[in-house]
């Protein structure tokens, strides 16, 4: 049995997902997994719009900074590449590529629902999110409330795919939307970027999505340190 295929099979036997319901808003504590070669936390919503985002061991010499001043994360082509690189990993399935680009001081944190779970991937791990079929909860439907379950290829992906494969724009720091029913929040202090694909005049562009991207400096290179999905919900 080779590497890549053990570390798939610790993936799906020994992930645990902790949830709990927007309505009983509950103190999160990130659950700890201890892997051979990592460690894996996950993160739960507590309430809506708040988030409790997991961490990750960070490798010796690696320092968490912050731009000089907020607008530098609009202006550096070190970020776009970034976002190009994503978009590649994304549409070729490149785990590796993938994994280059998940934040070594805090991981990447992935929520499929603005309001549902969130699930903390550090480097290590991101390198077979196209490939492991572990299912996870991710969360209740908008409108139906059913659970949502499924592994991040098959949920999560397709979702990206299209957006990717759409007429999208960029926005620094602007969570722009179609029209909606709640107010979009971006729950975390620090910057991002949105792919916003606005919708289409048949469907009174109420099928537009937005995917954003939190991104952070570690040792003064961009990473990607959440990904949060927003679109209409009845």
């Amino acid at each position: 049995m080779n590497t890549k295929t053990l570390s798939t099979i610790l993936i799906g036997f020994t992930l645990l997902v902790a949830c709990t319901s927007p309505s009983t808003p509950v103190p999160a504590t990130p659950t700890i997994l201890a892997f051979p070669t990592s460690t894996l936390f996950i993160a739960t919503q507590t309430t809506p719009g708040s988030l409790t985002p997991g961490a990750v061991t960070p490798p010796a010499g690696t320092t968490l900074t912050s731009p000089a001043n907020p607008s530098t994360i609009c202006n550096d082509p070190q970020v776009t590449a970034l976002i190009d690189s994503f978009k590649s990993a994304v549409l070729k399935s490149d785990g590796p590529l993938l994994s280059s680009l998940v934040s070594p001081a805090r991981g990447m944190d992935v929520a499929f629902f603005r309001d549902g779970t969130v699930i903390t991937y550090d480097q290590e791990h991101a390198k077979f999110l196209f490939e492991t079929t572990f299912q996870v909860d991710w969360g209740a439907e908008p409108g139906s409330g059913a659970a949502k379950k499924g592994s991040f290829h098959d949920v999560v992906v397709p979702k990206l795919q299209e957006s990717f494969n759409q007429a999208y724009t960029l926005h620094c720091n602007e969570l722009s939307h179609g029209g909606a029913t709640y107010e979009l929040k971006w729950p975390y202090q620090g910057e991002f970027y949105s792919v916003y694909f606005p919708g289409t005049e048949a469907n009174g562009n109420m099928d537009w999505h937005n995917w954003v991207m939190g991104i952070e400096y570690v040792n003064g290179k961009p990473y990607i340190y959440a990904l949060m999905q927003f679109f209409w919900e009845p």
